[in-house]
């Protein structure tokens, strides 16, 4: 199942787990810790900008992700019950800090796709060959009428989103909850609680886990709906589609580990994959808000144009992972 170009994940000699897992995750806390003190300083009062404290929170939550993804997946070597207890707060913290960087890219997203749906044509690729001129017309109409109520009215309902997720992540920060999550990742820094028997284990050691991390996501992937039974608005699908993408991430790290950099023929998979949880997301949120009681039959159109819009987006991303998935060529033989 291995693609013919990638050599087996391997470390340059017999390493025990100490002297490969124990760094990395020091290195990992070492940058939480760094991203938080950033994140202090541009939150001050007497600091103007918000970008800085942006850039915090991403570094925040990638170091949050990759400890806890690290934890999950070499469970075996460390302390089980301080890892899964550490890894349940790391989760819970970049999914809090998370969500009004979504807020803010979904509501960018689907302002822009509409400008560009209610531009001086429509798509062709949401008309029909046959009378698409005679309709065209009447579309056109129908959709510049509702698209700026529609996005005034995802404005209104996103932004809402951004500013309670907004306070969420400021409660979150301040909360007992954080700053004994913080504590914890600070002893990390110093010390890594490795189980007492893997401390000198072999490279075996990390190999099996990140081999069983990789045959996860070649599963999931083979697991995926064909191209031929492919639907664009079935949302049923999703699901798949985003455990994928947690496998990928998993796969990810692990390399990171074993081999000490990432991998660069996975960059682009993860992009589709990345571009997939965004147009789903898009899409749903377009749909929700077509939902609310007593808009305007132009407004509800527009955001069933665009719902459509992002459901061919989510397609469209779903081909493009396909066609960088770097282990297809094996799965096809």
């Amino acid at each position: 199942m291995r693609r013919p170009d990638q050599q087996s994940l391997r470390t340059p000699a017999e390493l025990s787990a100490e002297a490969v897992l124990a760094p990395y995750l020091r290195a990992q806390a070492g940058d939480f810790l760094r991203s938080l003190r950033l994140h202090r300083e541009h939150s001050a009062p007497t600091d103007p900008g918000a970008h800085g404290a942006e850039e915090a929170t991403r570094a925040l939550r990638r170091s949050a992700r990759r400890i806890s993804a690290t934890l999950h997946t070499f469970k075996g070597l460390v302390e089980p019950g301080w890892a899964d207890q550490l890894r349940a707060e790391l989760a819970w913290l970049s999914g809090t800090l998370a969500r009004e960087h979504a807020c803010s890219t979904r509501l960018t997203r689907l302002l822009e796709a509409l400008h560009q749906l209610s531009g001086p044509a429509l798509p062709a690729a949401r008309a029909s060959s046959a009378g698409a001129a005679a309709g065209d017309g009447k579309d056109r109409a129908a959709l510049s009428v509702g698209a700026a109520r529609a996005g005034a009215l995802l404005e209104r309902q996103l932004t809402l989103a951004r500013t309670r997720a907004h306070s969420a992540a400021l409660q979150a920060l301040g909360s007992s909850r954080f700053h004994a999550v913080a504590d914890a990742v600070a002893l990390l820094a110093s010390e890594v609680p490795l189980a007492a028997a893997d401390q000198e284990s072999g490279v075996d050691a990390l190999l099996g886990p990140a081999e069983r991390a990789e045959q996860r996501l070649i599963g999931a992937v083979a697991a995926l709906p064909a191209d031929e039974s492919s639907e664009p608005y079935n949302e049923a699908h999703d699901a798949l589609w985003h455990q994928t993408r947690l496998l990928l991430r998993l796969h990810r790290y692990a390399h990171e580990v074993v081999r000490g950099a990432p991998d660069p023929v996975l960059v682009a998979p993860v992009h589709a994959l990345d571009l997939h949880r965004d147009a789903a997301e898009a899409a749903t949120a377009a749909a929700s808000a077509a939902r609310t009681p007593r808009i305007a039959p132009a407004t509800a159109y527009a955001l069933g144009v665009l719902h459509a819009d992002q459901r061919h987006e989510v397609e469209a991303a779903r081909g493009l992972f396909r066609e960088s998935w770097p282990f297809a060529a094996v799965r096809a033989s």
